[in-house]
């Protein structure tokens, strides 16, 4: 699905979005072909029906013709045999490749969208997100399994019904060619408005589920503050006003539905009176205008079978469209050409050479200000600050969610913007505040910091991280379940989780942000230990508010406002008497 130009500013609502999803369909075009020839095989055996029917109208219910009768019904019953296989495989083909193009879809938008900047997921919310991977994938499966099936099958039974009632009778069917602009005209001028609806009601339902993943996400935070009636409130707003967008375009498809059958069916009625009279004089057999009657019947209900599919192209052309916008984000942070690589073994060294940095959000207040520091290969630095002095962002541009606006950072010499962003953030491994826990087992929870690990390294990294009595203590051990965001665990032992992880990377740069926030005074003196040996032989970048995990650093860097104020010992910063000893003492006085 290719994004869309540059002179597009605004995807176009048209049918035409539906071209996007050729590139998923393409890869399927032997079941395509499958469908298609049995579409013409039942469309065919539904088509030769009306001259059977011609058959016995003319020939008339007597003894004499009881074999005649006999063997066209007989042949009536053998063509419905043939289009009973000939639908059924139809329906395979059509459906296995709806599912096939919509799993390829998924994978391709989930593979796009994972790999998008932090900053695209700051400015989006997830759930809307998640509605454009699950509801709108599912309006095009609709359409791909089942609506393109339906409306080109009726094209081809309008087309071969039409081109059948003008062999049977040009001056009837020149009659009935009158009357189709007029049964035209209500969809296409209501048509336009059931996609802008059908688009509108898309993403009124996306605002929904973004507010239902959000509160329930948040399930503990909602009922300590009592807000459970308050966001079903919320919630249910939203539901009414998706409700209210989809009764408008329900309402203008009915209307749509009702008007094209009123217009038809009154434009066959006029034209089978004229028929009528023309058996009554003689000019026409009663055969030949009940097989044109059979066709019209065909026509209209091919009709009838487009105005219905119709509304159901425009909301997957909606739908189509908001997938296209995700395809059209692409990530801001890539590789600089000519590509490096790091060298092997990778040292750590790293160089902040006068950084400047704003957040996009912020355009106007820096985060980091002439920013330069050197680390060396094996040193642990420990930087300390307010909130707000940028300690986070240092560990934010170290990996490459940013980058900056001026200045430049190396890695062992290398320029990060060179590097490739796999080969950078395989060198590093992170320890963040809030840990993030899946819902697979224990095990998988560790493996994260390095898939390939055995269940003996896994093991190691848990005992290091002072992990493994706890996990060992849960029902199945190691493949027990930590439950979505691990919400059977405490903040320490989820805390411990992420250490195992960062253990088991192995990565020669280390990132510890707030890694003993959330432990208890016995739990942390055991991290402590962990993290020494960890830090051994790695360069290591540690923040923390609690000036008492920090003293152990080889260097303390002191931050405030996006800039170093100072740089030293614990105890060479306290004889400073500057902000680091003005932190101290409200922190040990305290």
């Amino acid at each position: 699905m290719s994004p869309p130009t540059a002179t597009d500013s605004k995807p176009k609502r048209r049918i035409g979005a539906l071209r996007q999803l050729w590139p998923f369909l393409r890869p399927h075009r032997g079941l395509a072909a499958g469908w298609l020839v049995f579409l013409a095989i039942s469309s065919g055996a539904t088509l030769v029906l009306p001259p059977a029917v011609r058959k016995i109208v003319d020939q008339g219910f007597s003894v004499a013709n009881a074999d005649a009768i006999n063997q066209t019904f007989l042949g009536l019953f053998g063509i419905a045999i043939v289009l009973a296989f000939a639908t059924a495989a139809r329906y395979f083909f059509i459906s296995l490749l709806g599912e096939r193009a919509l799993a390829a879809l998924r994978s391709k938008l989930y593979a796009h969208v994972i790999r998008l900047d932090v900053g695209f997921f700051e400015r989006s919310r997830v759930g809307e997100l998640i509605s454009r991977l699950g509801t709108d994938t599912e309006v095009i499966q609709a359409l791909i399994g089942s609506g393109i099936s339906i409306a080109v099958r009726s094209v081809v039974m309008l087309i071969g019904a039409t081109a059948a009632m003008i062999w049977t009778s040009p001056r009837l069917a020149g009659l009935t060619a009158l009357v189709i602009p007029v049964v035209l005209l209500p969809i296409l001028i209501f048509g336009r408005r059931v996609q802008k609806l059908s688009r509108a009601s898309q993403d009124r339902l996306a605002d929904a589920a973004a507010i239902a993943n959000e509160t329930l996400n948040a399930a503990p935070a909602v009922k300590a503050y009592a807000r459970e009636g308050i966001e079903s409130e919320r919630y249910g707003q939203a539901i009414a006003l998706a409700l209210s967008t989809a009764r408008r375009r329900i309402s203008v498809r009915a209307f749509l539905t009702a008007a094209v059958i009123i217009l038809f069916f009154g434009a066959i009625t006029l034209v089978l009176w004229a028929g009528a009279h023309d058996v009554l004089a003689g000019r026409l057999q009663a055969g030949v205008l009940s097989q044109f009657v059979l066709y019209a019947l065909f026509s209209s209900g091919s009709l009838m079978s487009l105005s219905e599919v119709w509304g159901d192209v425009l909301r997957a052309a909606g739908a189509t469209e908001r997938i296209s916008e995700l395809f059209a984000e692409q990530p801001q942070i890539v590789t600089q050409e000519p590509a490096m690589s790091l060298p092997h073994p990778t040292r750590g060294a790293l160089r902040f050479e006068d950084v400047v940095f704003h957040y996009p959000s912020r355009p106007d207040a820096p985060a980091l200000h002439g920013f330069t520091l050197d680390v060396r290969p094996g040193e642990t630095v420990a930087l300390v600050g307010p909130s707000g002095a940028g300690k986070s962002t240092v560990l934010a541009m170290l990996l490459r969610f940013y980058d900056p606006q001026q200045g430049r950072i190396t890695l062992d010499g290398v320029d990060l913007k060179t590097l490739a962003l796999d080969e950078l953030r395989g060198a590093i491994a992170l320890v963040p505040q809030e840990t993030v826990v899946f819902s697979g087992s224990a095990a998988d929870n560790i493996r994260f910091g390095r898939q390939s690990a055995s269940d003996l390294e896994v093991r190691e990294a848990a005992v290091s991280a002072e992990a493994h009595d706890f996990v060992s203590a849960l029902a199945d051990g190691y493949r027990s379940e930590l439950g979505e965001r691990g919400v059977r665990l405490s903040g320490g032992q989820r805390q411990r989780i992420a250490i195992a992880r960062a253990i088991l990377r192995d990565a020669p740069l280390l990132l510890l942000d707030e890694a003993t926030s959330a432990l208890d005074a016995q739990s942390e003196a055991a991290i402590q230990k962990a993290l020494e040996r960890l830090e051994h032989g790695r360069t290591t970048v540690v923040i923390a508010h609690r000036l008492a995990t920090v003293k152990r650093a080889d260097r303390i860097v002191v931050m405030d406002g996006g800039r170093i104020v100072a740089q030293g010992t614990h105890e060479s910063l306290l004889a400073e008497d500057g902000l680091y000893a003005e932190l101290a003492r409200l922190q040990f006085v305290a």
